[in-house]
């Protein structure tokens, strides 16, 4: 089996990946790239007929490469090579390199949803409010000061939560418009469980919806309290509203620009926000 291979450098040594690779009978040459340049070389590949391209990276190296191959017939094969790697997570791809290979090279493939805000993919979740504010102050701490993503995480919960606000957004769905003060606007590919076990994960990816809930205003405390709930299990109606079966959420401000997280990256973006899901826009290599 033949593949175009791209490969975050800062998160691969080429020849364990060579190896793998090669003991599960894929050939092709790995091309180590920068982050923000995988979605050009997978373009590119695409462009250039390749009818597999694997991508060796975390989620953000995954949602650009899935930018990319939204639509085509080419199949994306991963190599989970990040911290936490939620899609190949909730695809049920190993996290051994070796496993992951292998797993490709069998050739089972399927159509996932995308989801898009402002024509922008990604394959997880995008955030407005506390969320995007903490990964600002966490990108900016391991910049600085060279902490783990962890710690840089916990230090920037705590600082982000002491500076506590609302935002007033208007959402607009196919059931109308409505205007609200909320902590944290949640918007999923596809469903995810908010409550344990399995907080965070997705049970489907092509069932056609976004998953998009919405945090009830509260003060710090009861933000904290809400966050344990869920943690435990003891989610109560007044936590978080869900809205059920939408495929198309439009989301407006009257500031000039808004914090939003993409894939746990940051970015500015004008309001209003298109957000839309793109039912089995990508074909990946996963179990059925």
């Amino acid at each position: 089996m033949e593949a175009a291979i791209v490969i975050n450098r800062d998160k691969a040594d080429r020849v364990a990946v060579e190896e793998a690779l090669r003991s599960a009978g894929i050939g092709g040459e790995v091309e180590l790239v920068a982050g923000d340049r995988i979605e050009e070389r997978v373009r590119s590949h695409v462009e250039g007929g390749a009818g597999l391209v694997i991508v060796g990276g975390g989620d953000g190296s995954v949602g650009a490469a899935a930018s990319a191959l939204k639509g085509a017939e080419t199949t994306l094969g991963i190599l989970p090579l990040g911290t936490f790697n939620h899609l190949a997570r909730d695809l049920g791809i190993p996290f051994s390199l070796d496993e992951a290979a292998a797993l490709i090279a069998r050739g089972q493939s399927r159509r996932i949803d995308l989801a898009e805000v402002n024509g922008r993919t990604f394959v997880n979740n995008s955030a407005i409010g506390l969320y995007p504010l903490m990964v600002v102050d966490r990108d900016s701490q391991q910049r600085r000061l060279g902490r783990s993503k962890r710690l840089a995480m916990l230090v920037a919960s705590f600082r982000t939560l002491a500076q506590f606000h609302d935002q007033r957004l208007t959402l607009t769905t196919g059931e109308g418009r409505s205007s609200l003060d909320t902590p944290l606007l949640f918007v999923g590919n596809n469903d995810y469980r908010i409550a344990m076990p399995g907080a965070g994960q997705r049970d489907a990816l092509d069932d056609g919806h976004l998953c998009v809930l919405v945090m009830r205003k509260k003060g710090v405390p009861g933000f904290l309290a809400a966050t344990v709930r869920a943690l435990v299990g003891l989610t109560r109606e007044n936590d978080m509203v869900r809205l059920d079966d939408i495929e198309r959420l439009r989301v407006d401000s009257r500031q000039a620009s808004l914090t939003v997280s993409i894939d746990g990256e940051t970015c500015r973006m004008t309001p209003p926000l298109d957000y839309r899901i793109r039912k089995r826009a990508l074909r990946v290599m996963a179990p059925a």
